[in-house]
């Protein structure tokens, strides 16, 4: 018998104050290019700038944050707890 999946999604939205300075911060703390961490983190630059400068136009998902703290090996403190 063949079935239909159905998928739900649930979404969550919460400011995080200061974050794009916080990234800032890091990503000059690191030895890397700015090309090099975007290429390991798997963000473009014109993205990663929006993300600094805190003027991205849809709130970015859990997930690319999740990516930079890895990249940049650090805890940015967003959590949804």
């Amino acid at each position: 018998m063949l079935t239909v999946q159905v998928k739900k999604s649930i979404v969550i939205v919460k400011d995080f104050p200061g974050l794009g300075e916080r990234i800032k911060k890091a990503r000059e703390g690191d030895k890397r290019s700015l090309t090099q961490i975007c290429k390991d983190s798997g963000v473009s630059r014109t993205y990663w700038h929006q993300i600094e400068n805190e003027a991205t136009l849809s709130p970015i998902t859990e997930d690319i944050v999740r990516k930079i703290e890895v990249t940049l090996g650090v805890d940015l403190g967003v959590s949804f707890d």
